[in-house]
């Protein structure tokens, strides 16, 4: 598959090292090189040095934050630090209250794992957001509907892990937040340097200094 290599919005950039921020588009792996051939940062990102801070699965989109340094890739990679992740997350039918309550309580997940407290939102409306390539499959006799889910952890597969565990299957997660930055601006493929703010409210949010 020949994807297109896009341009960074340009910005900014801190002086002592590089961190940027990537709307990572839907079916993209969360590394540079893959031996089958499929999608990934390489096919948008040509940046020498740089390395994902967390991981985005194949089939989720949004913000992924790359650095090259490593003690904020640590930290924003240690759940020790609890800082927040915000997704918003599509489902299948419409949760009901002690659903909502479940999810924000924390579900068992993967057997014996309890999820931490989260902040869950059911939206009134659906988000404008970008249209997905494949499309979510669409069912005429099953309604869907979206959530803002914030977490402060970030466990494998784990939005869609506690969304089944109440009986509404995740059909598109689109992460839109880490911490204090978020994807304003960026269209899936785009990517740019976060700006001396945007670099100092990331690093204090897990408790580093620039």
């Amino acid at each position: 598959m020949n994807t297109l290599k896009l341009s960074p919005v340009k910005s900014e950039k801190h002086p002592h090292q590089r961190t940027i921020r990537f709307y990572k588009p839907y079916g993209v792996l969360t590394k540079f090189t893959d031996a089958e051939g499929r999608p990934t940062l390489a096919d948008y990102i040509d940046v020498a040095g740089i390395y994902a801070a967390g991981r985005l699965d194949r089939d989720s989109e949004g913000l992924l934050l790359l650095t090259d340094h490593r003690g904020l890739k640590t930290r924003l990679m240690d759940p020790a630090y609890g800082h927040p992740r915000t997704y918003l997350v599509q489902v299948e039918r419409v949760p009901d209250d002690h659903a909502l309550e479940k999810l924000q309580r924390g579900v068992t997940i993967k057997g014996n794992y309890r999820t931490r407290p989260a902040d869950i939102e059911l939206l009134a409306a659906a988000p404008e957001l970008p249209p997905r390539d494949p499309p979510i499959r669409y069912r005429k006799s099953v309604p869907t509907a979206f959530l803002r889910m914030t977490l402060r952890e970030g466990r494998n597969r784990q939005v869609r892990r506690m969304t089944a565990a109440v009986g509404h299957p995740t059909l598109r997660l689109l992460r839109i937040a880490i911490g204090p930055i978020t994807l304003d601006g960026l269209r899936p493929g785009e990517w740019r340097d976060l700006t001396s703010d945007e670099l100092q409210a990331l690093w204090q949010s897990v408790g580093l200094r620039p």
